[in-house]
């Protein structure tokens, strides 16, 4: 007789895992994924991102928070410079930010309503301001509007006197809406593409005509898209330091970011760290009313469910808005660009473009000499070393968010975006104040650091959607296998978001690399940025050389973060 009574190592496996009936249902359990379990490796990355984003962005900006508080807040608010740096601060953002959502909204129409021969290669045009820098765009525009630029000139030889000036308050908001409408053009269009279709036709067969059923119907419903575009482009208004300094300085028009400027680099004031904190604070507080918009608009657009796929007849109307969205890029992103390719082309300022003018020397100087080599070598390195590090820290923040349920995830999802949401001189400010404290301080380890900070963001909103869209059933079939929690996400969903980490990286790559006002109220002695060699040739008055070089850094640009664009778009559209 064969004895079957079980061994004991098979004892213990049936009791550690029963057979079930199957006329017997198990209790219901939560999602594994969405229940709080600290002893399978969530805990450790957990504790190193919360690290990593309490070192990275709190902590500059409680110092700054701290240090503007011991401000004298009376002798600032009654300073002539203040004020008037404020109040053109101020003017100049709305002003443009309303501008530019306008321009939002009468493009969105036009590419989401209409349909026209070349719609794609158009819309490309009508982006190139967002993919440029906006301290070059403003150079672009001096080459262009220059005394000896080509529109003077034309003026001079049709013997007209009058002559452009971009310089002053009027060219500061001008360049602010041209940098500032591809924003509000990017949000309103994504907000007037998930207007329910079965709204506007109900109009239209109610007799209402096209522009009855834009006025009555489509803006009313994209009335937060609109208000998240003046929000963001107002912000990005009020924080750029670019174009303030190369068009409002020369005429004594002075705002909030030139203003720090000038007092962090004058060597008259001996301690303006706290009026700066200040003055920095108020900008957060104003971005902290932006990404609030900003979130308020994701939630209301999430009532709209279905998404309208008619466009309007392309009729004359479409053929009149196709004919004058061409000449809005002709003027808008085309010709200050070969206006600055001329000033690049040619030996001298003044000199007329002609064929036996045109010289590679200014190019060939530019990109050869010690300042500029330095320049490319700091920012290639810089950069390369923010989009590592966001990498890591965007993919560790965006698989907590979106594979567990922690009573902290709302902490790290705020904290994650709110870099993005604040100025650029917020952030320098706040690690001005927390370099020496580190020993980081005139190195190039603290321009880095406020990097990741500023671009952090870029990653982890890139993996929101792939990440969503990935199935946990992987994830739990590695469990069943042996492995830890941990171990299945970063393992399997990890691999599977990979490119679209990578996508991230080239993305902060390539912004970082161009990147103004952070690097120039952090640069030290042999941490020169590109950004900030360009702008140092602009100002010492070498335009030919300045010229070239931003050149080179707007084509390097726009043809990178349009691969990039590209690639994403391809990726999600499988």
């Amino acid at each position: 007789m064969i004895d079957t009574k079980p061994t004991p190592g098979e004892v213990a496996s049936e009791t550690s895992n029963p057979v079930i009936p199957a006329s017997v249902s198990p209790t219901p359990t939560p999602r594994w994924h969405q229940r709080i379990n600290g002893t399978d490796g969530l805990r450790l990355l957990r504790v190193a991102v919360l690290l990593g984003l309490a070192g990275v962005v709190v902590v500059p900006i409680v110092a700054t928070i701290v240090m503007g508080s011991r401000a004298d807040f009376a002798v600032l608010l009654t300073d002539p410079a203040v004020y008037d740096a404020t109040r053109n601060s101020l003017v100049s953002s709305a002003v443009s930010a309303l501008a530019a959502t306008a321009l939002g909204v009468g493009f969105a129409v036009v590419f989401e309503r209409f349909r026209f021969s070349g719609q794609n290669l158009l819309r490309w045009f009508l982006l190139i301001p967002f993919l440029i820098p906006p301290f070059i765009g403003a150079m672009s525009w001096m080459a262009l509007l220059g005394v000896n630029g080509p529109a003077n000139q034309l003026l001079s030889q049709l013997g007209i006197d009058q002559s452009f000036s971009i310089f002053g308050g009027t060219g500061v908001i001008f360049l602010l809406t041209i940098h500032s409408y591809p924003i509000a053009y990017l949000v309103i269009s994504a907000a007037i593409r998930q207007v329910p279709g079965n709204l506007e036709e109900a109009a239209r067969m109610s007799g209402a005509s096209n522009w009855t059923v834009l006025r009555t119907v489509t803006l009313p419903l994209i009335r937060p898209g609109m208000t998240a575009a003046f929000m963001l482009t107002f912000v990005s208004g009020l924080s750029d330091f670019g174009i303030p300094a190369l068009i409002g300085l020369p005429e004594r028009y002075t705002t909030l970011t030139t203003l720090v400027y000038r007092q962090l680099s004058s060597p008259s004031s001996s301690n303006p760290l706290p009026e700066v904190s200040a003055i920095s604070m108020v900008l957060m507080a104003v971005a902290l009313v932006a990404l609030l918009a900003q979130r308020g608009r994701a939630q209301s657009t999430q009532i709209i469910a279905s998404a309208s796929t008619r466009h309007y007849q392309t009729g004359v109307l479409g053929f009149v808005a196709m004919v004058l969205t061409w000449l809005w890029v002709i003027v808008v992103s085309i010709l200050p660009l070969l206006a600055l390719a001329s000033q690049a082309l040619l030996p001298a300022p003044g000199v007329p473009l002609a064929v036996e003018n045109i010289t590679l020397d200014n190019i060939i100087t530019a990109v050869t000499s010690p300042t500029a080599v330095t320049g490319i070598q700091n920012s290639v390195m810089l950069a390369a070393g923010a989009a590592v590090i966001t990498a890591i820290l965007g993919l560790g923040v965006a698989l907590l968010l979106a594979r567990s349920n922690h009573p902290v995830n709302p902490s790290i999802d705020v904290v994650a975006n709110l870099p993005q949401a604040l100025p650029g001189l917020v952030i320098a400010v706040g690690w001005l104040l927390v370099a020496p404290a580190l020993g980081i301080f005139n190195t190039p380890v603290v321009i880095l650091v406020a990097y990741v900070m500023a671009f952090l963001a870029l990653v982890v909103q890139q993996l929101r959607g792939p990440l969503a869209s990935v199935s946990a059933t992987l994830e739990e079939a590695a469990t069943i296998s042996g492995a830890s929690r941990l171990r299945a996400i970063i393992g399997v969903t990890g691999r599977i978001v990979a490119p679209v980490v990578v996508t991230g990286a080239v993305m902060v790559f390539l912004t970082a690399v161009r990147e103004l006002t952070i690097s120039i109220l952090l640069v030290a002695p042999g941490s020169q940025t590109l950004g900030v060699a360009i702008f140092n040739l602009q100002q010492a008055g070498n335009y030919n050389a300045a010229s070239a070089l931003a050149l080179i850094v707007a084509i390097v640009g726009i043809a990178g973060l349009s691969i990039t664009a590209a690639v994403t778009s391809k990726r999600q559209g499988k």
